[in-house]
């Protein structure tokens, strides 16, 4: 006879991968199965996903963690419920009629929508954008406008505006955008539908974490917000319901965990946050993985920044709960730059082994990488920013390009941590980090030593999944888990962390702090400046 335990599942979507972990009451991972999913890049600054890959995908690496539980004795109906986390912004265009993709998803580092932010910025400042009935705002004012709404402002980053080219570039997209049979949604929200029953049961949901994402959410309210379906010109029947982070939203039709609910969705970033248990105002996490995402919790408030960050909904623990909000800060190149170095450039064979290489040299030899393959996030915000080496000698080698990658991790850290510290008017005692990069501790030195400020690794990592777990487990009260009140998580992935301090003089950090600064204005604008 099979053991009967109780056990939360998570779906991991992530921008490269999906995994599925079964985790026990404390996050111990009871069983676990991941696979990586292609990439696509068509033209230069493209990156696509196909939507029905990530949903083959994801229905595999359940039926496989399932399989890995039975065989080490425990009944898959020991799974009481799972959680969802993705990655946020990319956008998959899909018909309300057959339940397939119209096209491929575009994805969130994606930047061939350049010409299309400006086509809206140059509307923002000609016609401006409806704040009320006849009352429009323009330019700067119409700026302040979309931020105060959304906390977001116009950048290839977000849902909307890669929306928006879909319908303008792909005629099968149009078509069923003008005959109503566009659904519209980010990869929660069709990993959702596909769990859910597809086309037969036509859930169409959308978590407001990932809502907030889109340049389309009321973030205050947490309604869609009708000036800016206006403004984009997008018709309100394409949305999907807004949920909370935690609540069941159905049973899984098929597959090994049919009949099981569905009770946590949740932006992979925000999911972190909720793992890391940064529930409170002041607290703070960063995940390390494709991207770098950093995360300031600041309670029930929000806090709009001055320094080029975001405010966005950190999550809500249901769906009669107040939302809880954070400033974040992006960077759109982090594990990736890993990964160039060993595809692109075939300076390592695996991932880890940038660790080894960078440890051979003590520093960098005066060499800063900008890594702005595709532009630069906050706070630079700048989409016409490339990619930089900057003080290559003959003295160069494999090992100070390495270590310049992790620096320039650390670099751009220090330049969000700085502009948190300035809007929040609070200084960061500690800094969660998660995500793959963590793994080697030099990576943790570089970033303790560059940002003069302590590091706290967990032992166990799988922070935005654990995220995810949390909220479904809270949305049936599971194990008395109830996010609304922290006290009743405190024993969850409490084994030890490991602490990273800053050893060098603040003057030598400065130095190179000031380095680093002028390396970026170099990058700064190049498309811009190149005629084509």
């Amino acid at each position: 006879m099979a053991k009967q335990g109780e056990f939360i599942g998570s779906l991991d979507a992530g921008t490269t991968s999906v995994r599925f972990i079964i985790f026990d009451k404390n996050a111990d991972i009871v069983a676990q199965s991941q696979l990586e999913f292609p990439q696509y890049y068509p033209q230069p600054g493209w990156h696509d996903h196909d939507p029905a890959e990530i949903q083959s995908h994801c229905d595999k690496v359940i039926d496989a963690a399932v399989k890995q539980l039975e065989e080490a004795g425990w009944a898959k109906e020991s799974v009481k419920v799972i959680g969802v986390t993705n990655q946020r912004e990319t956008t998959v265009a899909w018909s309300r009629k057959t339940g397939k993709p119209l096209c491929k998803a575009i994805v969130w580092t994606d930047s061939r929508t350049k010409n299309i932010v400006a086509k809206f910025q140059n509307k923002l400042n000609d016609v401006g954008v409806e704040v009320k009935p006849g009352e429009f705002k323009k330019g700067k004012d119409g700026v302040a406008a979309i931020r105060d709404i959304t906390g977001l402002q116009l950048s290839t980053y977000f849902s909307a505006i890669k929306l928006r080219w879909m319908i303008d570039n792909y005629p099968d997209v149009k078509a069923a955008h003008d005959s109503d049979e566009l659904l519209f949604g980010t990869v929660e929200s069709w990993v959702a539908y596909n769990l859910l029953g597809g086309v037969e049961k036509n859930i169409h949901i959308s978590e407001v974490t990932n809502a907030s994402r889109t340049l389309l959410l009321n973030f205050r309210t947490l309604k869609w917000e009708s000036s800016l379906l206006k403004f984009f010109d997008l018709r309100e029947s394409i949305l999907p319901k807004l949920v909370s982070s935690s609540e069941v939203y159905g049973k899984i039709a098929s597959g090994a965990l049919a009949g099981v609910p569905i009770g946590g969705l949740v932006g992979d970033q925000q999911g972190a946050l909720v793992g890391n248990k940064c529930l409170k105002a002041g607290e703070a996490k960063c995940t390390y993985g494709t991207g770098a995402f950093l995360l300031f919790c600041t309670g029930d408030e929000v806090v709009e920044s001055n320094h080029g960050l975001l405010s966005t909904v950190a999550y809500q623990a249901g769906p009669n709960s107040k939302p809880q909000y954070a400033l974040e800060g992006s960077i759109a190149v982090s594990g990736s730059a890993v990964k160039w170095l060993r595809d692109s450039m075939g300076f390592i064979k695996e991932a880890h082994e940038v660790n080894t290489l960078a440890a051979k040299e003590k520093d960098t030899g005066g060499l800063y990488f900008v890594t702005a393959f595709s532009g630069l996030l906050a706070p630079y915000w700048d989409s016409g920013a490339t990619g930089t080496l900057i003080g290559l000698s003959q003295y160069t080698n494999p090992s100070h390009i390495a270590r310049a990658v992790l620096e320039a991790n650390a670099f751009q850290t220090r330049a969000i941590i700085e502009a948190m510290a300035l809007d929040s008017k609070s200084q960061l005692k500690g800094l969660m980090v998660d995500g793959g990069m963590t793994n080697g501790d030099i990576v943790m030195e570089i970033l303790a030593e560059i940002g003069g400020f302590n590091v706290v690794r967990p032992e166990m990592r799988e922070s935005t999944a654990l995220g995810s777990a949390l909220l479904a487990g809270s949305a049936i009260k599971l194990f008395g888990w109830d996010l609304s009140n922290p006290e009743t998580i405190a024993q969850v992935n409490t084994k030890g962390n490991t602490e990273f301090a800053p050893q060098a003089d603040s003057a030598a950090r400065q130095k190179k702090w000031e380095g680093w600064q002028k390396a970026v204005e170099r990058s700064r604008n190049w498309d811009e400046g190149v005629a084509e």
